[in-house]
């Protein structure tokens, strides 16, 4: 059922979401100081194409590092890659079998504005791993 959810999300949603992550992480590799960032919205991106069957979850050893990139991140790309998931959620839950997509984009906002301090895990994942 994953796969079937994922193929139907790659061709209504994830690819153009996936695009945006990857040149929100190029322009942010473009500087030393943004590779962090870039690897990020890299990571996201490969969530965004392909969520079904995966989840975000807070990394307990994440420290004030994370938190002051947070904020930067908002700054440079988190704001816009939050838009997107919420105009193409709305686009998504206009049609009955859209809701469902629609609503794993706005699950996703909160990872899209502060990523850092998050890991991606598989949903299959004993608890004990993560």
């Amino acid at each position: 059922m994953k796969t079937i959810l994922n193929v139907i999300w790659l061709i209504l949603s994830g690819f153009w979401l996936f695009l945006g992550y990857l040149l929100a992480g190029l322009l942010l590799c473009i500087t030393i100081i943004g590779i962090p960032f870039g690897i990020a919205a890299f990571r996201i991106g490969i969530y965004a194409l392909w969520p079904f069957g995966y989840t975000a979850v807070e990394r307990r050893d994440a420290g004030a590092a994370s938190c002051i990139g947070n904020a930067l991140w908002l700054i440079l790309a988190g704001w816009w890659l939050a838009l997107a998931h919420i105009f193409t959620g709305i686009a998504l839950c206009v049609t009955i079998i859209g809701i469902p997509f629609g609503i794993a984009n706005f699950k996703m906002i909160p990872l899209s504005l502060l990523p850092l301090g998050r890991e991606i895990v598989r949903t299959d994942q004993p608890f004990a791993t993560r």
